[in-house]
């Protein structure tokens, strides 16, 4: 196709979506600054300037949640208007397949997803990160992932203090943060070998992880074969930091496409769940391609021509269908989460699924 009449299409696809994206995410926005002040209504320090934050702050992670619904309903509007206007069927009139008039809207659509995964999603991270945090100190009591978690703290490390491929499992009870200080209090490590066998035992009144390293104090050291140590203080080195172990209990969307794979691995290291952190990497991967299924479900209901009637059918049971992809994505997820799928089948089997069955649709209605 020519580049002049692609890029006229691409132009009309884009504009489409990004009205359709502003107009969602403005409404979101607004119902989620209703549910804020609803909220804050028996929070006295919860004024109103702090609550417009939280709900700016939180605009970045919505406009990423409803970015495929957007391009949906873009992609209708803008290829029913098109199509009413004659311009299609002009165009194929010229010569041009619905093949060619379509590479452009979808390569523009992969182009939107891929941009919000790369560029919106660390924005949205650390936005949506802050917002979370202002929700736990002003809106919930007693909040914090820690808190949540009942104050107990399990998991495991890299330890090559004893022997080069060592790991510490460490359970900690009464887990508390204050500033950069994470302080608990019955302290139980267990250093193990590459085998699992167990080389020594430290039992600590308290601990805090400060400095790249656990300090335990009043602590003793139980070795298979030996008496207990003196109590006395033991500094432990770590690769662990505070904002990580609190990261670990945080919602995924608090991390950015680019932070993830590297979160993963430490976790995987910790002993900590990856399951909700590979769903998500897997699902911010996935996006471009749900993007481009969306364009071509968009085009499959709206591409009708006016005088065939039944338009306003079509229409409604293209949103619908597009409506449908969304939320079956949204129910893959969660069995992702549950561990019933793995996490990439979760998060990649909707759209591919989208794309074929919106392939089909139109070699059914345009080659059929």
């Amino acid at each position: 196709m020519p580049t002049t009449l692609a890029s006229y299409f691409s132009r009309q696809f884009l504009l489409a979506v990004m009205v359709a994206l502003a107009g969602l995410t403005g409404l979101g926005s607004l119902f989620d600054l209703i549910d804020l002040l609803r909220r804050a209504a028996s929070r006295p320090d919860a004024t109103f300037t702090l609550v417009s934050e939280m709900a700016a702050l939180r605009v970045p992670w919505l406009l990423m949640q409803i970015l495929p619904f957007a391009v949906l309903l873009g992609g209708i509007y803008a290829f029913w208007r098109l199509t009413r206007s004659s311009e299609l069927i002009v165009t194929r009139a010229a010569g041009v397949s619905i093949w060619q008039i379509l590479g452009a809207p979808f390569l523009v659509a992969l182009l939107v997803g891929g941009f919000a995964t790369a560029i919106i999603s660390p924005i949205s991270s650390v936005t949506y990160a802050r917002a979370t945090a202002l929700d736990d100190q002003y809106l919930k009591v007693g909040a914090g992932p820690l808190t949540v978690n009942g104050g107990q703290l399990w998991l495991r490390q890299s330890d090559t203090g004893l022997i080069p491929d060592g790991i510490a499992i460490i359970h900690a009870a009464g887990v508390s943060v204050r500033g950069k200080v994470l302080s608990a209090r019955q302290v139980s490590v267990f250093r193990l070998d590459g085998h699992d066998r167990l080389l020594e035992r430290i039992e600590a009144k308290n601990g805090r992880l400060i400095g790249g390293a656990w300090i335990f104090g009043d602590a003793r050291t139980l070795e298979p074969g030996h008496l207990p140590s003196a109590p006395g203080r033991i500094r432990m080195p770590t690769d662990l930091t505070i904002a990580r172990v609190q990261e670990s209990f945080a919602s995924p969307d608090t991390l950015s496409v680019w932070e993830l794979p590297g979160f993963i691995s430490l976790l995987s290291r910790s002993g900590f769940s990856t399951v909700s952190h590979r769903l998500y990497f897997q699902t911010l991967l996935s996006l471009p391609l749900l993007c481009g299924t969306m364009s071509l479900v968009a085009a499959g209901f709206s591409m009708r021509p006016a005088r065939r009637g039944h338009v306003a059918q079509m229409l409604l049971s293209g949103a619908a269908a597009g409506f449908a992809l969304f939320v079956i994505s949204k129910v893959a997820a969660e069995y992702g989460k549950s561990g019933s799928l793995p996490p990439m089948l979760a998060a990649w089997a909707p759209a591919a699924s989208g794309l074929m069955l919106a392939l089909a649709l139109l070699l059914h209605l345009e080659d059929g």
